[in-house]
C-alpha cells in the first residue's frame, strides 16, 4: 500500500459524543447482539438435532442464521469495544478486514433469501417434485454458489481499494467498517472503484430482487388456484415469515443506495446500518420461529427433554443412597434385562461418590454375569 503520509490508523467516529447517550446504545446494542447471537444458534442447534427439521428449508435457514451470526459479529462486538473503552482507533489491516467480512456476509445474505425464495416456490407449485429438485446435494450446490457469486462480485473493488492512497484525514465519520468514508477520505481517484461498487450493488439489488418477485408471482398464481381456504391459509403461512425478512432486508438496501436528501446522507447510513447489523439479526430468528409450528414444536420437545434429563438426574442424587449400592446382590438377579438396565443407573451414582472400589466391584461382577 502506498500512503502519501504513511496513514495506518483510523479513527470511528462512532454514533454520538453524548456519553449517557453512549451509555444507552452499548447497552441496547449489547442486548440485541446478545439475543441474536442465542437466537440464531438455537435455529441451528434444532436444525442440527431434530429429525422433522431435514427439509431443505431448514438447511437454508440453518445457513442463514450462520450468516446472521457472523455478520453482527462482524461489526457490533468492535463497536462495543470501542464505546466501553473509548478507544477509538483502529488499524488499516483491521479495517480492511472487518469490511470484507461484513460485505462477504450481508450480500451472500441477499442471494441465500432469493434461494429461500426459490425454494418456497419449487414446494408449493411443485410439490409432488420437491424432494427431487431440492434434494442435498441441489442445496449444497445453491449454497456453495451464493458464496462464490458474493466472492466474484466484491473481490474486484476490494482488490484496487488495497492501492488506496491517503492524505492528512483519517477520521472516518461511521460507527464501523464501511466503504464510502473509506473512499472520501482518499487522494487516489476513486471514480472505478465507486463505479464497480455501484455496478456491483445493483448487479446484486437486481438479480435477487428479480428472482423472489418472479418466485411469488408463480407461487401467488399456484395460490390462487387452490379450493380450499385451508390450503390457501397454509400455502401463504409457509411464505409469510420469508416475505417479511425479504422486506426488512430490501427496504433497509433502498435507505442507504437511495437517499432523500445528501445533506443528512451519513445521518442516514447510520441510522440504516444499526437496523441491519444489529436489529435486523436480532428480529429474524424471531420472525422466522413464532410463525412456524415445525420450529416451536421442536424447541418444545427440546426444553421437555432437557427438563426431563434434569429431574432424571436430580432425582437419582437424591434417592439412590452410595450405601446400599456398596452391596452387589442387585446384580446377582437372574433376569439379565434388569441387570443391564441397573448398571447405568450405579454408574451415574458412583461417578459423583467417594466408593469406587465398590465401584470397580460391581463392573467386574456386571462382566461376569
Amino acid at each position: 500500500m502506498r500512503n502519501h503520509t504513511a496513514l495506518n490508523t483510523f479513527i470511528l467516529l462512532g454514533l454520538t459524543e453524548d456519553p449517557r447517550l453512549q451509555i444507552l446504545i452499548f447497552i441496547f446494542l449489547l442486548i440485541a447482539y446478545m439475543l441474536s447471537v442465542t437466537g440464531n444458534l438455537t435455529i441451528i442447534f434444532l436444525t442440527l438435532v431434530d429429525i422433522h427439521l431435514k427439509t431443505a428449508m431448514y438447511y437454508f435457514l440453518q445457513n442463514f442464521s450462520f450468516l446472521e451470526i457472523s455478520f453482527t459479529s462482524a461489526c457490533i462486538p468492535r463497536f462495543l469495544y470501542s464505546i466501553s473503552t473509548g478507544d477509538r482507533i483502529i488499524t488499516y489491516n483491521t479495517y480492511l478486514s472487518q469490511l470484507f467480512l461484513s460485505y462477504l456476509f450481508g450480500i451472500t445474505e441477499f442471494f441465500l433469501l432469493a434461494t429461500l425464495s426459490y425454494d418456497r416456490y419449487v414446494d408449493i407449485c411443485k410439490p409432488l417434485h420437491y424432494l427431487t429438485i431440492m434434494n442435498h446435494s441441489a442445496c449444497k450446490t445453491l449454497i456453495l454458489g451464493c458464496w462464490i457469486t458474493t466472492l466474484l462480485i466484491i473481490s474486484p473493488s476490494f482488490i484496487l481499494g488495497l492501492d488506496l492512497e491517503f492524505c492528512d484525514s483519517n477520521v472516518i465519520d461511521h460507527f464501523f467498517c464501511d466503504a464510502d468514508p473509506l473512499l472520501k477520505i482518499s487522494c487516489t481517484d476513486t471514480w472505478i472503484i465507486e463505479l464497480m461498487t455501484l455496478v456491483g450493488s445493483v448487479l446484486i439489488f437486481i438479480m435477487t430482487l428479480v428472482c423472489v418477485v418472479l418466485s411469488y408471482m408463480y407461487i401467488i398464481r399456484t395460490i390462487l388456484r387452490f379450493h380450499s381456504a385451508q390450503q390457501k391459509k397454509k400455502a401463504f403461512s409457509t411464505c409469510s415469515s420469508h416475505i417479511v425478512v425479504v422486506s426488512i432486508t430490501y427496504d433497509s438496501c433502498i435507505f442507504v443506495y437511495f437517499k432523500p436528501s445528501a445533506k443528512d446522507e451519513m445521518a442516514i447510513n447510520k441510522g440504516v446500518t444499526i437496523l441491519t447489523t444489529s436489529i435486523s439479526p436480532m428480529l429474524n430468528p424471531f420472525i422466522y420461529t413464532l410463525r412456524n409450528k415445525q420450529f416451536k414444536k421442536a424447541f418444545n420437545n427440546l426444553v421437555k427433554r432437557i427438563l426431563l434429563f434434569s429431574k432424571h438426574e436430580r432425582n437419582n442424587d437424591i434417592n439412590i443412597n452410595p450405601i446400599f449400592l456398596s452391596f452387589p446382590p442387585i446384580l446377582s438377579l437372574p433376569d439379565l434385562n434388569l441387570t443391564l438396565y441397573s448398571i447405568p443407573c450405579i454408574i451415574n451414582s458412583f461417578l459423583a461418590s467417594p466408593y469406587k472400589q465398590t465401584f470397580l466391584r460391581m463392573i467386574t461382577f456386571s462382566k461376569k454375569i
